[in-house]
């Protein structure tokens, strides 16, 4: 048999179809087939979709009707025989993980999903079939190339590694043109894909040519002032330090040559089909109002540990381990749309942060809110809200490769930046579900935040759903800030060559005044263009009127107005040496656990940086790590344990939960830190 059914699933869980075994066969071409299925949209009108699928060779075409996919206006094609296939019989869904993207389908009568099924496992035979015969042909009928732009996309290569399929059959170089030419419809594929190809480059010789221009004619966003047209006050100007003045050579900063677009994607690279969506935006930005009081300003917020900054560290003690010998399939192949994070790991698969201080690491561009703090105009503050709420995803984009630590429930961190002007402390408060809850002041601002997590693994790709609020409250203007977060999806996990993205809406509102709001979308990346982490924005006065636009990408900057005349807000600081070899940590990330002797006298015992297996880990010591690992998990198993049979709840110490069941600091912990001291409290033994 070429797949295998194992008949003791519950129809309640998810199956995975598997693909070809034991090397080539004559597998029979299958019969095409159309229809109609639903198909499920996350943003915008999230939900399910009547969408026309059409499956042909192994290919499956989807467009709004029939009409559309025989004219071309697809709204997305899949290689079912590249893609990891799961179906739940019960629900009667299928489940196409295509590494770029997860496409969630649904059948509503039984007899029809049964022939779906049937027809997409002959399909997938077919195509893996075809792949193993001709390899080095397998582009011609792929319809997806994944970006370029991103450092860590898979090639073609490590995409075939993860076929499973055996070697294929040696066949001359003659015998392939043969048969590829006998082939009317390769050759019709081939003729349109050529024109698509010439369409492509004439495009990309318009871009280079408006960047050229851009180049000669503006100036580039490293300049930090400009004269404006009264001389007296400057107009162009950078929130970030000095340090980022070098010209990247992304295209993003030449504004992505001229073009601001505001149409929405929804997570699996679909547009939208209300026209309404694509927001119209004005071009009445004026960048001259835009404060810049504290430009050069160095905050001092009175951090506890005095006004003298040691030197922090530039590297890590150890590099990132060699990962290559874990077979993550093995771990996660009975895992198929279930939340991971009951799934044990092993430690190689950690970064050595856990999720208390990636949580902080959102503050690595509080300079923002700083600048916010010093704006008197409402909505360039909120400009700087909306930034700093998408300066928070750039510290991911090299971070696919490793997960950080669960924290152990009642495990704190603190981290006191009097360079950066805030002090910060977050607690685990809850195991079950798992909650991480922080908290951080300064003179400027005040934030803090309640986060839990979903993570749900669909074959080649994990997606993470946070839930949660983050707040920021301004105290010299009243004003009290919301937002959530988006989807964030790690592809082709089953290899070495993972990949990160964020998709999904931000809405940010003030609920102390209804003056303005933002909304920011990050853009899913569209299967027809190589574009990558694009996020576009707007920012509207209470009658829907759009005051200021945002634009940039979430892992080097963001610009506000219309090109080529946009101000940057902010860029991304510059990565350190060989950052590739020590988990693609920035600077910020890696001073995060670093433990100085002046401090740890001062912590808690439920501190992250005194637990055994992170610190481990930053040291290479793999063996021990884990070993510390499992000691502490079983150690939380215990405790948990007890509570239950004695019918008590965990208190958590220093946050306390609100009437609307958020969790928000109760103020406590750095009065406690300064009198009586941790040293002389009662804390609990975590490790």
């Amino acid at each position: 048999s070429s797949f295998i059914l194992n008949p003791q699933i519950s129809t309640d869980s998810w199956e995975i179809v598997e693909g070809l075994r034991g090397g080539l066969s004559n597998i029979q071409e299958p019969e095409k087939q159309a229809g109609y299925m639903l198909k499920k949209r996350k943003w915008p009108m999230k939900g399910w979709h009547k969408r026309f699928f059409y499956l042909d060779k192994g290919i499956l075409k989807y467009a709004k009707c029939a009409a559309d996919v025989e004219k071309g206006k697809l709204h997305g094609c899949i290689d079912v025989g590249l893609s990891v296939m799961a179906i739940k019989k019960k629900a009667k869904c299928i489940d196409l993980d295509a590494e770029e993207n997860i496409y969630h389908l649904k059948i509503k009568s039984q007899e029809l999903f049964d022939e779906w099924v049937s027809k997409l496992r002959h399909h997938r035979l077919y195509r893996q079939n075809e792949i193993a015969m001709f390899p080095h042909e397998k582009t011609l009928f792929h319809p997806h190339y994944p970006p370029t732009s991103s450092p860590t996309i898979p090639d073609s290569q490590s995409i075939r590694k993860q076929s499973s399929l055996h070697s294929p059959v040696s066949f001359t170089s003659q015998a392939k043109v043969t048969a590829w030419l006998q082939s009317s419809d390769d050759m019709d594929r081939c003729t349109k894909e050529l024109s698509v190809c010439e369409a492509q480059l004439l495009e990309l010789n318009h871009l280079l040519r408006s960047m050229e221009v851009l180049h000669r004619t503006c100036s580039a966003p490293a300049i930090n002032k400009q004269d404006s047209s009264d001389g007296s006050r400057p107009l162009v100007h950078q929130v970030s330090n000095e340090s980022r003045a070098s010209i990247t050579e992304s295209l993003s900063e030449f504004f992505d040559a001229q073009e601001v677009l505001l149409s929405a994607s929804s997570s699996e690279n679909e547009p939208s089909d209300d026209d309404s969506y694509i927001s119209d935006i004005s071009d009445n930005v004026s960048m001259e109002n835009f404060s810049n009081e504290v430009e050069n300003e160095r905050l001092d917020t009175g951090g506890t540990n005095g006004g003298s900054q040691e030197q922090r560290r530039s590297c890590l003690p150890s590099p990132s381990p060699n990962t290559s010998n874990i077979s993550l399939w093995n771990i996660l192949k009975n895992n198929i749309g279930k939340d991971l994070s009951k799934v044990a790991m092993p430690v190689q698969l950690n970064e050595p942060l856990n999720t208390l201080q990636r949580l902080c690491e959102e503050l690595e561009y509080s300079e923002l809110l700083d600048k916010a703090a010093h704006t008197q105009d409402p909505f360039e503050r909120m400009v700087y809200i909306a930034t700093f709420a998408v300066s928070g995803y750039a510290s991911s984009h090299y971070r696919a490769g490793g997960k950080p630590f669960n924290p152990v429930l009642g495990e704190t961190y603190e981290c006191d930046r009097p360079d950066k002007g805030f002090r910060y402390v977050a607690e685990q408060v809850s195991h079950h579900p798992p909650i991480s809850a922080c908290h951080a002041e300064s003179k400027n601002y005040i934030f803090w935040q309640d986060v839990r997590w979903r993570n749900k693994f669909w074959g080649k790709s994990m997606e993470i759903v946070p839930v949660g609020t983050t707040h920021v409250v301004l105290p010299g203007f009243g004003d009290h800030y919301e937002w959530n977060k988006v989807t964030s999806c790690i592809h082709n996990i089953l290899s070495g060559q993972r990949w990160i993205e964020h998709y999904g809406e931000i809405s940010i509102k003030n609920s102390n005044s209804e003056k303005c709001q933002c909304k920011v979308t990050f853009i899913k990346a569209k299967y027809w263009n190589s574009s990558m982490n694009e996020v576009e924005g707007a920012i509207t006065d209470h009658k829907g009127k759009v005051v200021h636009k945002l634009f940039g990408k979430w892992h080097e900057g963001m610009y506000c107005g219309s090109p080529p005349s946009a101000t940057c807000i902010w860029r991304t600081n510059p990565m350190p040496p060989d950052y590739e070899q020590y988990y693609g940590f920035t600077k910020f990330a890696m001073e995060l656990n670093e433990l100085d002797p002046l401090t740890k006298p001062l912590l808690p015992p439920t501190d992250t940086r005194l637990r055994f297996d992170q610190r481990l880990l930053e040291e290479g010591n793999i063996e021990s790590a884990e070993m510390q690992k499992q000691r502490i998990e079983q150690l939380q198993r215990e405790r948990r344990r007890v509570l239950e049979e004695n019918h008590m709840t965990h208190q958590p110490r220093f946050f306390q939960k609100s009437k609307d069941d958020t969790w928000v600091s109760n103020n406590t912990y750095w009065e406690l830190r300064k009198d009586p001291g941790f040293s002389n409290l009662d804390c609990p033994v975590l490790w």
